[in-house]
C-alpha cells in the first residue's frame, strides 16, 4: 500500500464502483431528504479522504450521523428496542455499504458528487474484478461466520434473572426482504431455558393442572358476568338481551355461509364476488373476538392468499419461523387445562409403555415426532416409583430437519431437558436425536438392540406423510412397514380423525371448514378471550394448519389427515395384529369431571375415540406385528 501506483489502482477500482451504484436507477429517491446538504456532501467526500489516506475535518454533524450508521443494531441503552426495524432488508448494497452505503444513494446527485467521480476514470478492468470480489463477499456473507455475527448482533436479547441470552429470527422481516435473501432462513440461536420450575410444574404428575383447570373457570365465569353486565347496562329489559344474543349467533353462523360461499367463487373463478365476500368476511373477523370470529380470521387469511398465489411461500416462512420453546409450553399448558387430547394420548400411551414393562430392566423408545418431548417427564417420573427399580431407558427422538444451520437444534435440546429429568429422577438414560424424514429412515442408525423391549410410539403427526395422490407407494406405507421390520413390542398410534383431504378443492374446504369451526368452538367454550396463550393456540397451532390446508397445493399441502379406520387398514395391511382397549385405561379416563361435559370419549374397533360435541376429533390405538401377536 505504500507504492504510489498501487494506491492509485485501488483508489480507482474502489470509486469506480461506488460510481456504478450512484448510477443505478433503483436508488431510493428519499434517503437524503432527512439530511440537509452539508451533511451529504461529508457522507459523500469522507471516505474518499479515507482511501487517500488523509485525514477528513472532524464535526459535531459527522459525529452524530456516524452514530447512526450501524443499521439493524440495537441500541444498548434502550431495552424496550430489541430490534430494529429493517435490520434484515434484504438488500445487497444495504447489508454490505451500511447507512453510508445509503447516504451515497441520496438522489441529491450534487455537482460535487460528479466533480469527484469525473476524476477517476482509470483502471475499468480492475475495477470490474473488484466488483467481482465484492459481490462474491456479499453473498458469502449469507453463509459465512460473519454473517451468522451480525445476525446475533441484530437479533439478540437479554433477559432478566437466570435466564440465557436468546437469539431469535427477526420478527418483522417480510416475505419480500426472505426472497430478497434466496430464502435462507438464518437459524442462528443461542441455547433456550432447557428446564425450570414452570416446565417441572406443568410435565410432572404435580397437580398443577387442578390449578390451571379451575383458574380457567374463573376467568370463564368472570367473562360471562362481564358479558351479562354490559349487555344489561345497553339494553333495556331481558328480551331485548335474548334478542341481541340471538342476532350475534346469526351472524356467527353467517360468517361460515360467507365463507363457503367464498370458497365456491375462488372454486369458479368468479373473481369480483370472491373479492367482495373476503372484504365482508375480513370486516367481521378479528382474531381477538368471538370464536366464529377468530376462526374466520384464519381462514380468510387463508383464501387470500390463494387468490394471491402465495401460499406455499407464506407457509414455508411460517414453518421457518422459531417458536420459543417457553411459549410452546404456555400453549402446552393452557391446551391440557382447557381440553382432554393431550393428557389423555399421553396418559394412554404411557400407561401402554408401563403395562408392556413389567419386570423387564431395559426398554427402547422410538419416538417419530418427538418434537419438545412433552410427554416423556411424567413416564421418568413413573419409571423412578417402579417397583424393583427404574429400568435403563432409552429414548430416540425422530422428528423432521429444521431449516437452517441447526437443523437438529429442538431434538438435542429435548434430549437434554428429558436427560436433566432422568438426572433428577436416578434413571438410567440415553437418548439418541435423529433429524430426518420418516420415509427415510435406516433401521441400523437407531441402535436397536434385540435385548431391549422396543417400543414405537406416534402420536398424531402421521397426518404430515405424503398419500398415494403424491405417491403409489406412500410415504403412509413405507413408514408402517420400516416399523414392521424394526419388530416392536407394541406400536402406540394416535391419529387426527380427519376427512379434509381430498385432492379438489371445495370439498376439502367444507370438511376443514367443519372440523376446526368444533376446534375453535371447543377453545372458546372453556378458554376466556382474555387469556394471553389462547392466541398462540390458535395462530401458530390451529390458524397455520388452516392456512396450509386451504392455500397450498399439491406436495406443498402438509396437512392430510385420514379417518381412523383408513389408518387402521393401512397398519393391518403393513403386518400388524391390533389390541383391544384396555379397559383400565378407558375407565381412568371417563373420569372427566375435570373437563366440559361436552367433550367425550368413547371406544370403537380398539380405538379409544375422542372428540368435541358430537365430532371425532381423534383417535388412539395399540398394534403388535402379527407374529409376536401370535406367540402371546
Amino acid at each position: 500500500m505504500d507504492n504510489p501506483e498501487h494506491c492509485e489502482i485501488n483508489s480507482n477500482m474502489t470509486l469506480e464502483y461506488i460510481n456504478k451504484i450512484l448510477m443505478e436507477e433503483d436508488i431510493n429517491e428519499t434517503a437524503c431528504s432527512i439530511y440537509q446538504e452539508p451533511d451529504a456532501l461529508q457522507a459523500t467526500e469522507k471516505p474518499f479522504y479515507d482511501i487517500l489516506g488523509q485525514t477528513y475535518p472532524s464535526s459535531e454533524k459527522e459525529t452524530v450521523m456516524n452514530s447512526d450508521s450501524r443499521v439493524g443494531c440495537p441500541k444498548s441503552n434502550d431495552p424496550s428496542n430489541n430490534y430494529r426495524e429493517g435490520a434484515c432488508s434484504g438488500s445487497l448494497i444495504n447489508d454490505f455499504l451500511g447507512s453510508w452505503g445509503m447516504h451515497l444513494t441520496a438522489n441529491d446527485r450534487t455537482s460535487q458528487t460528479d466533480h469527484l467521480s469525473s476524476q477517476f476514470t482509470k483502471g475499468d478492468e480492475q475495477a470490474n474484478k473488484f466488483v467481482a470480489v465484492i459481490e462474491k463477499l456479499a453473498v458469502d456473507l449469507d453463509s459465512s461466520e460473519l454473517a451468522a455475527s451480525k445476525q446475533m448482533t441484530d437479533a439478540i436479547v437479554t433477559q432478566k434473572g437466570k435466564h440465557v441470552n436468546k437469539i431469535r429470527s427477526h420478527p418483522h422481516m417480510n416475505l419480500e426482504s426472505l426472497d430478497a435473501r434466496n430464502s435462507k432462513h438464518l437459524a442462528v440461536s443461542g441455547s433456550e431455558t432447557i428446564r425450570d420450575e414452570t416446565f417441572d410444574s406443568v410435565l410432572l404428575c404435580t397437580g398443577q393442572i387442578y390449578c390451571d383447570v379451575a383458574h380457567l373457570r374463573e376467568m370463564k365465569a368472570k367473562e360471562a358476568h362481564d358479558s351479562s353486565q354490559n349487555a344489561q347496562s345497553r339494553e333495556h329489559g331481558q328480551r331485548q338481551v335474548k334478542s341481541r344474543a340471538k342476532k350475534q349467533q346469526e351472524e356467527a353462523m353467517d360468517l361460515r355461509a360467507l365463507l363457503i360461499q367464498c370458497a365456491e367463487a375462488i372454486a369458479s373463478n368468479n373473481q369480483p364476488f370472491d373479492r367482495e365476500l373476503l372484504t365482508k368476511i375480513r370486516n367481521h373477523s378479528s382474531p381477538y373476538g368471538d370464536g366464529s370470529q377468530r376462526l374466520a380470521n384464519y381462514f380468510v387469511d387463508a383464501l387470500e392468499a390463494r387468490i394471491a398465489g402465495t401460499g406455499s411461500q407464506i407457509y414455508q416462512k411460517l414453518l421457518a419461523k422459531r417458536r420459543n420453546t417457553t411459549d410452546v409450553l404456555k400453549a402446552y399448558r393452557l391446551f391440557i387445562a382447557a381440553c382432554p387430547f393431550a393428557s389423555v394420548a399421553y396418559y394412554y400411551s404411557n400407561q401402554t409403555i408401563v403395562d408392556e414393562l413389567v419386570g423387564q430392566p431395559t426398554v427402547h423408545i422410538i419416538d417419530f415426532g418427538i418434537a419438545f418431548g412433552f410427554q416423556w417427564p411424567s413416564l421418568i417420573q413413573r419409571f423412578a416409583n417402579r417397583e424393583g427399580g427404574p429400568p435403563n431407558l432409552r429414548i430416540t427422538g425422530i422428528d423432521v430437519p429444521e431449516p437452517g444451520f441447526r437443523p437438529c437444534k429442538r431434538i438435542e435440546e429435548t434430549g437434554k431437558r428429558l436427560a436433566e429429568y432422568a438426572e433428577m429422577f436416578n434413571v438410567p438414560f440415553q437418548y439418541q436425536g435423529v433429524a430426518s424424514r420418516w420415509e427415510n429412515i435406516c433401521i441400523k442408525d437407531l441402535n436397536i438392540d434385540k435385548d431391549e423391549v422396543l417400543i414405537i410410539n406416534c402420536l398424531h403427526k402421521t397426518k404430515n406423510l405424503s398419500d398415494e395422490t403424491e405417491d403409489i407407494d406412500s410415504a403412509r406405507d413405507r413408514v408402517l412397514r420400516t416399523i414392521r421390520r424394526m419388530n416392536p413390542e407394541v406400536l402406540i398410534i394416535g391419529v387426527v380423525n380427519g376427512l379434509y383431504n381430498s385432492p379438489f378443492f371445495l370439498p376439502r374446504f367444507r370438511e376443514v371448514l367443519f372440523y376446526y369451526s368444533s376446534l375453535f368452538d371447543m377453545i372458546n367454550s372453556t378458554v376466556a378471550r382474555s387469556h394471553e396463550a389462547r392466541i398462540l393456540i390458535e395462530r401458530d397451532v390451529l390458524g397455520a394448519d388452516v392456512f396450509n390446508v386451504v392455500a397450498c397445493e399439491g406436495a406443498e399441502r402438509i396437512e392430510r389427515p385420514e379417518s381412523y379406520k383408513q389408518w387402521q387398514a393401512r397398519i393391518l395391511k403393513a403386518g400388524f395384529m391390533q389390541l383391544p382397549v384396555n379397559q383400565t385405561i378407558l375407565k381412568e379416563i371417563e373420569r372427566k369431571e375435570l373437563y366440559h361435559e361436552d367433550f367425550l370419549v368413547d371406544e370403537d374397533s380398539g380405538w379409544l375415540l375422542q372428540g368435541w360435541k358430537g365430532r371425532i376429533t381423534h383417535a388412539l390405538s395399540s398394534w403388535k406385528p402379527k407374529e409376536s401377536y401370535n406367540n402371546h
